[in-house]
């Protein structure tokens, strides 16, 4: 791509483009929302719509509704991405909103198990999946739209607006269900009160289309259109020619991949470590991150105004490279702050697991549905469920598992071969002991929430949302200017969303099973801080600044 000289001239925001930023944001709003609405309401939906199916029916359903998480999003950017690339950014955009916000919709009208069978979870997962399509096309259209609307000089404040939707959208799925929720009483939410976020979707969905039908084309596609230049395989190009197929793997690696782990380690897997390492209960957990986000979210613009001034990279692998090395402080501060009791715990009572290793597997189970029945895997994930450090010892070929904690020591079982009652008694009697003795040995159950102090936690958590704005708030100029205009819909989508759908959607899953495989309730934060250096080292000596980039340039 050529360059251009940046016109750095303030002006405020013409009515135009605050119009665009609006329509743009909207999508990315309906994004966070839904993702919200699926998270906090998952149990309800679960009893709606999976009640009486048979555990291998229902093993299909979990594959499938994480596919359409996290798996999905990356073909929707090709499908869209292609159709952005070749009709337009506009009428792909509109496509897009449509497809996801009908999705939302019909969940909220959708008749449940006991109503329809089987055709119930279907349906569902097919508008699951719908919507992970469309999201796959969302973000590349809501970044590509913005920037090539913005004036030189601009891209990083107007597209920072997009980053700050996430926040958006949480709030607004807390309120529309604690509005609700209060209205009809917890008994009738259950039963049919919860339909009604989904419903409240279609507001979104009306404004935005009404928004999106009076938009004009994006200047660079109008432009490139004009001079005959548009691509006519956009996937082939972007992905089938290696100067631009080069460009799609820097991107993933040399900045999204470590901006999705950040990402998610200071707002997800923050939030997971408090309510699940630390015990905190999740009211406070969720007030205290919901505040860290409302303090930082004024930094997504800060930043991305700032990588206009300065460039995207030095923000973006700055944010990676603290983030890698605070990372452990931090998180140890987490739980001196929240629960004094367990730091007490973990540094007065070690504990030992003795294990044949050929026994023992590495817990990664992103679908929650795979059972892990030898001694050794079920002893280490009630540790870790616990909280409880550990040192792992070798045992004897074929021996049982054991769990030694001061002067004890409790014998696993294996469930391998056992019929299902005999499970659950054994399970009852381990679980029992070994709760007991871990009391015992001073591990707190819960965290005592009058020796929080809420205040440094809150400071914390906003150090670590601070980073997610650093990495976030530049990212989608960088994407956008690092890709030609005739296949930047296409090339930009992709590495997105493999790097926030697989590198970030994993994080949860693969830092629990490491610190299952290690016994340290830290160690899974050396997936986000490995992932994140790799990010820095790529994206500082492969990776070209882009902010002077002309993304008028359709070659």
């Amino acid at each position: 791509m050529t360059t251009a000289s940046v016109n750095t001239t303030a002006r405020g925001i013409t009515p135009e483009e605050r119009k665009v930023i609006f329509a743009s944001s909207l999508g990315t709003v309906f994004e966070w929302y839904d993702f919200y609405l699926y998270g906090s309401l998952a149990a309800i939906i679960a009893k709606q719509f999976f009640a009486g199916t048979d555990p291998n029916t229902a093993f299909i359903f979990a594959l499938l509704a994480f596919a359409a998480g996290f798996i999905v999003r990356p073909f929707g950017a090709l499908v869209f991405g292609r159709l952005g690339d070749l009709v337009g950014r506009k009428y792909t955009f509109l496509v897009t909103i449509l497809i996801m916000g009908a999705s939302t919709f019909i969940v909220g009208i959708l008749p449940n198990y006991n109503s329809i069978g089987i055709t119930a979870p279907i349906i569902l997962i097919i508008l699951r999946i719908l919507q992970g399509l469309a999201l796959g096309g969302e973000y590349g259209g809501a970044a590509t739209y913005v920037a090539e609307h913005a004036p030189e000089g601009r891209r990083g404040a107007f597209t920072a607006w997009i980053q700050t939707t996430a926040t958006l959208g949480l709030f607004l799925s807390l309120l529309v269900i604690l509005g609700v929720r209060t209205s009809v009483g917890e008994a009738a939410f259950a039963e049919w009160g919860w339909r009604i976020p989904f419903l409240v979707s279609i507001l979104l969905l009306a404004i935005s289309v009404w928004i999106r039908l009076s938009m004009n084309e994006s200047p660079a596609f109008l432009k490139m259109k004009s001079e005959g230049k548009t691509s006519k395989a956009p996937l082939t190009e972007a992905f089938g020619q290696w100067k631009n197929l080069k460009l799609v793997i820097l991107a993933l690696v040399g900045l999204t991949a470590g901006q999705a782990v950040v990402w998610y380690t200071g707002q997800f897997y923050a939030l997971f470590f408090l309510t699940q390492s630390l015990k905190v209960d999740g009211a406070t957990a969720n007030i205290l991150i919901a505040a860290a986000l409302l303090l930082a979210t004024p930094f997504f613009l800060f930043f991305g105004s700032l990588s206009d001034k300065i460039g995207r990279k030095p923000i973006i692998l700055g944010g990676c490279l603290i983030a890698a090395v605070t990372y452990f402080p931090i998180f140890n501060g987490l739980t001196h702050f929240a629960n004094p009791a367990l730091e007490a715990a973990l540094q007065k009572a070690p504990v030992i697991v003795t294990a044949d290793p050929a026994s023992c597997q590495f817990q990664f189970n992103p679908t929650g549905t795979k059972k892990f029945t030898s001694s050794c895997d079920i002893a280490k994930a009630k540790l870790s469920a616990a909280s409880v450090n550990y040192e792992n010892v070798a045992g004897a070929p074929g021996s049982v598992a054991t769990v030694k904690i001061g002067d004890k020591i409790i014998t696993s079982y294996d469930a391998a071969g056992l019929s299902k009652e005999d499970a659950a008694a054994k399970d009852k009697a381990f679980s029992k002991e070994l709760a007991d003795d871990i009391k015992a040995a001073g591990y707190p159950t819960k965290a005592d929430p009058d020796q929080i102090n809420k205040p440094m936690v809150l400071l914390l958590l906003f150090i670590l949302v601070l980073y997610v704005t650093m990495v976030y708030g530049p990212i989608a100029a960088a994407l956008v200017e690092m890709f030609p205009t005739r296949i930047r819909y296409t090339s930009m989508s992709m590495p997105y969303h493999i790097g926030n759908g697989w590198f970030g959607g994993l994080l949860p899953t693969t830092s629990f099973a490491l610190v299952a495989f290690k016994g340290d309730i830290y160690y899974g934060l050396w997936y986000p801080i490995v992932i994140a250096v790799i990010t820095v080292v790529i994206g500082l000596f492969f990776v070209k600044e882009t902010v002077h980039n002309d993304i008028y340039a359709a070659d």
